[in-house]
Order: structure tokens, then C-alpha cells, then sequence
């Protein structure tokens, strides 16, 4: 699979961008376990053209970590040109427009997923965008704005018309929100539109390696792009890779090397932006990192209670010492 002139090879799998997850220090935890690409949280565009610090950290990128896609969404078409200028200063692979966030407080604002109401608008904006950058230009969106308003192939092959490289497909409906289950035939119709050339990517409920396997044996996908399955999972990706070489399937890591992963993360994630916020934003990791482990809540909860690096690292020595010899 290629987008532009970044090949990815055959059936990649991409870390999907996620609020508050896919920092950098996190992007570069997840390429290590065999992401084939990442991309960063989303950034708002208003944000990046009135300098807020919050909007230009986001354009960071560490060593370790490419390829990457930056991620903007906004609502006003000039705010929208400006940013990408600035984004193309980060050097990133990929420029993404995020069509799909269904949070109310976007959507009210015209941007996200809002736009699947309007395709005319939705291509105009993705041309201009196209035209302005030499980067390529992806394009994340969802399935339709609700259950009666479907109209994925006709977005997909307006994206394609306004010069995208490849579109990345949520199975989901902007009124389904995070709810439901992810109608993945709805994106294979559009990969197997007879005019369609770019590369189609599905994501949403994509969490285990077998169901990789799924999106690409019987949906026909170009990739899969990881979300929520990759919370806590950074190993996900290595799975996912062995399942869909050799059919087998790779038991999680040792609990060793998962509480180094997590202690590496954590070190990166402070230097970064500061222990407070590193601690903070940790806390949605710790239940998939130990899932499992019989009586692991009393740590998790201790865990959700640490407010420094000194705390959270004694926690978890004490979860390494319990139960890497006899986790039963």
C-alpha cells in the first residue's frame, strides 16, 4: 500500500489518532511493537493559527516515530490553509483531515463529522487543502451521519476526486458515537466500487489479531487502522503482524516486559509534557496493561491515585513482584 510516495508494504496497520493517547512518546511505544505508521492527536486548526502552546506541542515529533501523519480538523476553510503551512514546518509523511470526530463541542462547530452532512462542502475544503500542500493529503471520516444518511461511497470518491491519497474509514455512523458495533461491509462497498483507486483503510472495533485478519481476508481492506485495541495494547501491532503472516497466535507479553514498556512510556511521556500530565493521561493504560491478573484492582486503583513518577513506579514494582513468578 502506498500513499503517495510513502510505500508501506503490503496490508500495513496504522495507530489510529486518538485525544489525550497518541502522544509522542506513546506513537514511538507503538512502532517499536510493529505499528507500521502512526498518527498524532487531533489538532485544532484555530489553535495551531493563534499559536496556543497546547495546538503547536502537538506538532512535535520524536525520533523513532516516522513515519507519521499530523492530524488537523477545523471548520473555516482559510484557518484550515494557514495551519497546514505550519504544519508542513513539523515535516511530518502525511497531512490527515479529521471528517469524523462526533464530539458534540466539534460537531457544533461545523468541523469533524459534521461535514458528512454536506460533501459538496466536505470536497471543497479537501481540494483546496490538496492544492495547498506538497505533502499528501489523507482523510479520516465515518460511514454517514446516521443510520438514514449513509453515504460513504459518495464522500469516498468526492476524497478521491479532490486528490487524497487514501481514506481511513470508521464502520460507524456520527449518531452511533463510540456505541454499537462497527459495520465494516459499509467501507468494503466502497473499496470495491468499481472507480475507486485509492487505498481504503478500515478502523473501528479492530482489537484483536484475528479480526485483522477479517478486515483483510474476507472485507478486502488495503490496511487496518488500530483505535481503542491499541489502549493499553502497544503489543497489539506485533500480534497482529505474526497472526497475519503465520496464523499464530502470540500470547501477550511477559509481565516483565510490560511494566518496562509502561515505565519507558511514562519517563518519555514527563520529559514531554511535564509528570503531572504524564501521570494523568496514564491512567486510561493501566486496566488494559493488566488485564487479567486476578486481583489486580486494588493495584489499579492504587495506580489511578499516584500522582508522581516515584509513586507509580513503586506501584508497579509491587504488581512485578506479586505476580511475575505466580500471577494464579
Amino acid at each position: 500500500m502506498k500513499i503517495g510516495p510513502l510505500d508501506l508494504g503490503d496490508f500495513p496497520l496504522f495507530l489510529a489518532p486518538m485525544e489525550d493517547v497518541t502522544d509522542p512518546p506513546y506513537r514511538v511505544l507503538c512502532r517499536r511493537y510493529g505499528a507500521d505508521m502512526v498518527f498524532s492527536e487531533f489538532i485544532s486548526t484555530e489553535g495551531l493559527i493563534r499559536g496556543a502552546e497546547k495546538s503547536a506541542k502537538k506538532l512535535d515529533i520524536f525520533p523513532g516515530e516516522r513515519p507519521v501523519g499530523i492530524q488537523i480538523f477545523g471548520h473555516d476553510l482559510d484557518s484550515m490553509l494557514r495551519a497546514v503551512k505550519i504544519v508542513e514546518k513539523a515535516g511530518p509523511e502525511v497531512i490527515d483531515i479529521n471528517y469524523g470526530c462526533p464530539v458534540k463541542k466539534v460537531v457544533n462547530k461545523g468541523a469533524g463529522a459534521a461535514f458528512l452532512k454536506d460533501p459538496v462542502r466536505m470536497e471543497k475544503f479537501t481540494r483546496a487543502i490538496v492544492q495547498a500542500t506538497d505533502l499528501p493529503v489523507t482523510v479520516k471520516t465515518r460511514i454517514g451521519w446516521d443510520e438514514n444518511s449513509i453515504n460513504i461511497e459518495e464522500v469516498a470518491l468526492r476524497m478521491q476526486d479532490a486528490g487524497v491519497k487514501a481514506i481511513f474509514i470508521h464502520g460507524r455512523t456520527r449518531a452511533q458515537m463510540y456505541g454499537g458495533k462497527a459495520d465494516w461491509e459499509a467501507i468494503a462497498r466502497v473499496k470495491r466500487h468499481p472507480d475507486m483507486e485509492i487505498p481504503v483503510v478500515a478502523n473501528g472495533d479492530i482489537d484483536t489479531p484475528e479480526k485483522a485478519a477479517l478486515i483483510r481476508d474476507r472485507y478486502g481492506m488495503d490496511g487496518a487502522m488500530i483505535g481503542r485495541g491499541a489502549i493499553g495494547s502497544p503489543w497489539i501491532f506485533s500480534r497482529m503482524r505474526h497472526y497475519l503472516r503465520t496464523g499464530e497466535l502470540l500470547p501477550e507479553p511477559p509481565l516483565e516486559e510490560k511494566v518496562e514498556a509502561l515505565k519507558t512510556y511514562l519517563r518519555d511521556a514527563a520529559r514531554w509534557k511535564g509528570e503531572r500530565l504524564a501521570v494523568l493521561e496514564a491512567r486510561r493504560h493501566y486496566g488494559p496493561f493488566f488485564k487479567g491478573l486476578p486481583g489486580i484492582r486494588s493495584f489499579r486503583n492504587q495506580l489511578v491515585r499516584a500522582a508522581t513518577l516515584d509513586e507509580v513506579f513503586a506501584i508497579l514494582d509491587r504488581i512485578l513482584k506479586t505476580y511475575a513468578h505466580d500471577p494464579a
